[in-house]
């Protein structure tokens, strides 16, 4: 740390940046162990700029770990930025198990439980879904006609749907107004929930997942796409699901089946598989679904909340919209959370493979044994090199919005990103669409796009997500409980409709990272048991987007 803490950071003691906690102008002098850094360009907060004279090609570490290299000479003090360095990691090979790890203090978890829906198969939901999902995408129109003849009916409509709005500006229309009064009216808002009282209870809601996969691509993506609504179907946060197949499509009921053997040999969830090319008329298979459906709803609503070890939560660990604070604030908040899970027999997920460039070496010797280091490498290897014969490659992973915000190469957020994994040993690594089977610290080969990384984790059992930001971002999930935080403060002021907690706490010094750790960690086993809702699930944020195979990072 600096003199001044609340100026600057430097992460780890081998790094030759220094993070701006605030906006530094041009000019500031920084006292840092001794020495004077003069600022020879503004720095803005969560930017990093240099503590020497860097000429080329030199190395730049962040996090203790290969980030970047120059493109030519910077001057002491100056801002990194995509112009002056570029994406550099360093490679990685099979080394030496490094399984020693600092467990935290648990007594405070120990004995606590949540309120969930226990499953034939052991596990626990925290929560309760009935499952509507089409094996291929002709059948969407299908999914959607039950949706609209299901939703409300039953009680299960809960999101803002503004409609409210629409009537005031039809309203302002037919009125007479001009476009531009229209456009500065103050809008009729509407107020409360429009849905009526739930028939079922104890069910938390009807999920419709429409895609669009399931014929006319790959084979394995149709194979991977079967494991996917596998995974949702065994989940533990479902009850139940119907199934609509067309009949031709390359993903067959058959092979949905067989993947839901794997993942659970012994299932027993009402499964209601109707082909539309077998039974005839569209209005037929419209009643039988519908009346299949009622009935299975029936049977789940008989299920209700009991105590369960806050073992039986496996945690989804992901992060969207990233910003220079996400891997000093908030993500090393969620790795104390990981750390505690696991040191209680939890299961965490550690997803998103193209965000853990340049922190191979770490994350393959932490791995239990040699056969499970040597899966990551190859997936690793594998994924990048596809990306590569592409014309892009993990180098490219950075948005725009993660490099206006201090990101600059891949390797930078990647160092950051990984501190949501703690410091636990990795149990297990899994290979998209592959269930978690082992408590611990595993690891999942998914793509950085967090609609898609978030999907993975729940088909592979996460039944809480907990979801980083420092840009803001509304991503949810049908049957999982999506949990933002806010790297910042600012973010989480301006964006308060869908950000939970803030992390902001830990850069202004107010927190520390284990203090907001066990906030989360609270708040997690209050939303498992069903008392809070946090906002993506408030606003029905229903992301589902399965994984093609092909590059997407």
């Amino acid at each position: 740390m600096s003199d001044k803490k609340e100026t600057v950071l430097r992460i780890h003691p081998h790094d030759n940046v220094l993070v701006a906690l605030q906006d530094l102008p041009a000019g500031t002098t920084i006292t840092f162990d001794g020495d004077n850094i003069t600022l020879v360009t503004d720095v803005a907060a969560k930017h990093k700029f240099t503590m020497t004279d860097l000429g080329t090609d030199q190395e730049i570490y962040m996090y203790g770990v290969l980030v970047g290299k120059t493109n030519g000479p910077i001057a002491k003090g100056s801002a990194i930025t995509v112009d002056n360095i570029h994406h550099a990691a360093s490679d990685f090979k099979l080394g030496e198990r490094k399984l020693n790890w600092h467990k935290p203090e648990v007594d405070k978890f120990a004995q606590r439980t949540f309120l969930g829906y226990h499953r034939a198969d052991g596990s626990v939901g925290t929560a309760n879904y009935w499952l509507v999902i089409p094996l291929v995408f002709c059948e969407n129109r299908n999914i959607m006609v039950l949706k609209d003849a299901l939703v409300e009916k039953l009680g299960f409509r809960k999101a803002k749907t503004y409609e409210t709005e629409v009537d005031s500006l039809i309203d302002l229309y037919q009125a007479g107004n001009s476009v531009e009064s229209i456009l500065n009216a103050d809008l009729q808002m509407e107020s409360g929930e429009r849905s009526q009282k739930k028939l079922f209870e104890n069910i938390d809601g009807i999920k419709f997942l429409t895609h669009d996969m399931g014929c006319g691509g790959t084979k394995s993506d149709s194979d991977a796409l079967c494991g996917l609504l596998a995974g949702y179907i065994t989940h533990p946060n479902v009850a139940g699901a119907t199934v609509l197949s067309l009949g031709c499509q390359h993903a067959q009921a058959s092979i949905l089946e067989t993947e839901i053997k794997k993942r659970d040999p012994n299932f027993s969830k009402p499964l209601i598989m109707l082909e539309q090319q077998k039974i005839g008329k569209e209005s037929t298979l419209m009643q039988e679904a519908l009346k299949q459906t009622f009935a299975g709803l029936i049977e789940a609503n008989k299920l209700e909340r009991t105590p369960a070890p806050i073992t039986k939560i496996c945690i989804g660990l992901e992060c969207g919209g990233s910003d220079g604070f996400s891997g000093i604030s908030a993500n090393p908040a969620l790795g104390y959370v990981s750390d505690v899970l696991v040191s209680l027999g939890g299961s965490v997920i550690l997803a998103e493979f193209p965000e853990l460039c340049g922190v191979e070496q770490e994350l393959s010797d932490r791995c239990v044994d040699v056969d499970t280091a040597q899966k990551f490498m190859h997936l690793m290897r594998t994924y990048n090199a596809r990306a590569e014969a592409d014309g892009s490659g993990f180098y490219a992973n950075p948005s725009p919005g993660n490099i206006k915000d201090g990101l600059i190469t891949d390797a930078i957020k990647s160092a950051g990103a990984a501190k949501k994994a703690g410091s636990s040993p990795v149990t297990a690594v899994l290979d998209y669409p592959e269930k978690v089977t082992k408590p611990g610290l595993n690891l999942l080969c998914t793509p950085g796009s967090d609609v898609e990384s978030t999907t993975a984790e729940v088909g592979s059992g996460a039944n809480v997500v907990l979801f980083t930001t420092g840009l803001g971002t509304p991503t949810g999930n049908p049957i999982t409980p999506v949990i933002k935080l806010s790297t910042n403060t600012r973010i989480f002021q301006r964006m308060p409709d869908i950000i939970d907690i803030n992390c902001g706490t830990i850069i202004e010094g107010t927190e520390t990272i284990d203090q907001v750790g066990e906030r989360i960690l609270n708040y997690v086993i209050d939303v498992a048991s069903g008392v809070v809702q946090p906002k993506s699930v408030q606003l029905g944020q229903d992301d589902f987007i399965p994984w093609k195979r092909g590059v997407s990072l």
